[in-house]
Order: C-alpha cells, then structure tokens, then sequence
C-alpha cells in the first residue's frame, strides 16, 4: 500500500450461486470474504465477473475491467494505432513486437493498446483488488473471437513491481521496454472531472509515494528504454532528466535510453 493512506478495507461479497467463485477468489487474492462489516469497498463476483463497489451514499458505480466493450475497446479499435503518442514513445516505430514490462498495470488500458499493437506484456498490479479486477477482464477477453489474440499476449504478476524487478535481476531477465504510469498526483480542486474509476482507485488505492524508486530498478531490466508516463507538468521521475520528452495537451512521456534500436 503506497504511504499516504491508510489501507482500505475489502471484501469479496456474492450471491450464493456465485460463493464458489468468491471463495476462489479470496484465496487467489487473500482478500476476506464478507461478513456483514463495514468496509471501504466491496469486490463482488457476479454473472459478468467481478466488479469493485465502494461503499457509502455518495459513492460512484461500479469499476469493472472491459476490455470487449464499451471505452476501453472503443480505444484499442479507434485509438489511432502505431501513430498514437504511447506507440511513438515505446519505440513501435523502431522495431516491432517488443517485448514490453508495465510495471504499473493498474486498469490495464495501456498495455490493452501496446497488446493489440503486437507488444508481448508481462505486467504488474500489487493492490490485491484491482489486480483482481484486471485479471478478471483478461480471462473475460480470452473467451472473446475478437480479442483473445490480444489478451493471451498479456501476462499479470499480481505483486510489487520492484519484488518483480527484483527477480528479474537475479535472474538476468531483461525486457525490451520497461513501461512506469504511477497515480498522478492529483489537485483537489478538480476530483469532480476525474473519471469514475480514477476517483475509485484514489480513494482506495492512493497515490504511489514511493514512485520514485521504481526508475533505478526499471533502468537495469530495459534492454533499450526505459518510458514513464506523467503529467505535461509534473518533475522527473527520481529528479532524473530523460534522454527525450514526448508532450501532449494532458500527459508527457519521458523516455530514458539504455541503447538504440535497430529498424526492423
């Protein structure tokens, strides 16, 4: 749980048709089940998988995973291909089908679009909940004619990224591109236009404090480049400079270059 706030409590809740699959899941996530307290939010399992409600009267809807329908699809369809500004900073015009680690998976959007691009991702998502919620849209995506070519090239860790850097080290296991989104820090001033499920995930999840020491770690597992995703304003990751900027309206994207990449 990043420093900032304290940890959320959760649970996993379920009809009774579905308590098979809840308890499945508590297992798999070490999440409880439900038992009637109060909690910050619920996980739930249900006919369309699994979804995450946060509690209280004001809370917003329901945050599920879907990356068959609805804007996450709309995105991987229309999202504007190789020429979209995460392709250009990953490299996709350099060199094709690499070999991406999103350390930071959360919603999984990003690596949707790498995915569909032809990237083979290993990705990582340490909150036990949302790691929950990415995996669910995953098998979802593996049943579908449209999408399993995409998803099966998709692989989550359910862990810290830098447990996961760590073994990789040790390994001597490289990726080609080592991918950072941490949670933008965020103005209060403006939570009314932050999307529903970023709303969610600040509440529960927090900000990643500790963002900073994901660079050192991501610097030594890049085979070629190393790419964090901020906002157009924000300071460098670790107060490190990048080899290169790419700035958009809303985001930057800084990329920090291991070695070139030879066109092919």
């Amino acid at each position: 749980m990043p420093a900032g706030l304290p940890e959320a409590v959760i649970a996993i809740s379920a009809a009774p048709e579905y308590q098979a699959a809840a308890s499945a899941l508590s297992l798999s996530s070490g999440l409880p089940l439900h038992q009637g307290e109060a909690c910050d939010a619920l996980l739930i399992c249900d006919a369309q998988g699994v979804h995450l409600q946060q509690q209280g009267a004001d809370a917003p809807g329901p945050v599920r995973v879907d990356f068959v329908s609805g804007a996450t699809a709309y995105r991987r369809v229309h999202g504007g291909g190789a020429g979209q500004a995460i392709a250009k900073a990953i490299g996709l015009q350099h060199k094709k089908n690499l070999h991406v680690y999103d350390a930071t998976a959360g919603m999984g959007t990003d690596s949707l679009m790498l995915a569909s691009l032809g990237c083979t991702l290993d990705m990582t998502e340490r909150n036990p909940a949302v790691a929950a919620l990415l995996e669910d849209g995953l098998q979802r995506a593996r049943l579908d004619d449209e999408c399993v070519a995409i998803a099966t090239r998709m692989t989550l860790h359910a862990m810290p990224a830098v447990q996961f850097m760590q073994q990789a080290i040790n390994n001597g296991q490289q990726f080609d591109v080592v991918f950072l989104d941490p949670m933008f820090p965020h103005d209060e001033k403006n939570t009314a236009q932050v999307k529903k499920n970023m709303q969610v995930f600040r509440s529960l999840v927090g900000r990643d404090d500790d963002a900073d020491e994901l660079l050192p770690f991501a610097l030594q597992i890049a085979r070629y480049r190393v790419v964090v995703k901020r906002p157009r304003k924000s300071p460098f990751l670790n107060g490190q400079k990048p080899s290169i900027s790419l700035e958009g309206k809303a985001n930057r994207f800084d990329i920090y270059v291991n070695q070139g990449m030879t066109a092919k």
